[in-house]
């Protein structure tokens, strides 16, 4: 066992990011040191399992859902925990990428193998490569960090099935270029409901309770029609257990994608 895990060694800043890559990952029940995903961390930076599930828990301390739900997480928090978590929370594009990248370097291979990117879908150099990577490799990140905060289930049906999830954005991709990777900018959908969300069939209001557009409710549906989208009006999503979603995204959708008419 390397001797430099040792107890009270100070994180580094790229330590705080690889683990805040981690935080956004994990669904909040499983920021434990029996986690396969927290031994392999540890593992990487040469740390306890103890030290990383503390750290995690530290991050989580600095979460708001949780501090309005009254789960302080541990205590012993650093100030620079404090700014990597801002800089995520300013800046999650660059962030997430950086994360990325860092957890990449760590385990010895390039960016692009971390988020299955195939050489055949990228040009071999130049700025266009640069781009689509860093897409590719913060869409990856988008999807994981919503599934996360939503433990894996669709907000409206609850369905667990990974091959039928989608991390839906409320504000388009191409509409919002500062929220593109803003976990707050992300629902956890079925495939299904996710089209009928980016169709404006669906939306949210400010308190994210489900409206099925008046076009539908007019058109008296078949019963496949109402069960899987009238039914839904009025209806609370099931709230995620970190980054929910974020007010100005959800008005905006309403404002601009809904068929209100």
């Amino acid at each position: 066992m390397s001797n430099t895990k040792t107890k009270g060694r100070p994180w580094t800043r790229d330590e705080l990011i690889i683990a805040m890559n981690l935080y956004c990952k994990l669904p909040f029940g499983l920021l434990h040191a029996r986690n396969p995903e927290v031994m392999a961390l540890a593992s990487l930076l040469d740390r306890t399992t103890g030290s990383v599930a503390m750290k995690l828990c530290n991050l989580a301390s600095l979460d708001p859902v949780h501090q309005a739900r009254g789960v302080s997480g541990l205590s012993g928090g650093s100030a620079m925990d404090k700014e990597v978590w801002n800089q995520f929370e300013s800046d999650w594009d660059s962030l997430a990428f950086e994360s990325e990248k860092l957890l990449a370097d760590r385990r010895g291979i390039r960016v692009e193998e971390s988020a299955d990117i195939l050489e055949t879908e990228l040009p071999r150099v130049g700025k266009e490569r640069e781009r689509m990577v860093k897409q590719r490799v913060n869409q990856s990140f988008f999807r994981s960090a919503v599934l996360a905060a939503y433990e894996g289930r669709c907000c409206l049906t609850g369905i667990a099935l990974p091959e039928l999830l989608i991390a839906s954005h409320v504000v388009p991709w191409a509409m919002n270029e500062a929220a593109r990777v803003n976990p707050r900018n992300g629902l956890c959908l079925n495939a299904f409901h996710d089209r009928a969300f980016d169709r404006g069939l669906i939306t949210l209001s400010d308190d994210l309770i489900v409206q099925v557009s008046p076009k539908l409710l007019r058109a008296k549906p078949d019963d496949t029609t109402a069960k899987w989208l009238i039914s839904f009006d009025g209806e609370s999503i099931r709230l995620p257990h970190r980054y929910r979603p974020e007010i100005e995204f959800v008005r905006w959708h309403r404002e601009n994608c809904f068929q209100a008419a």
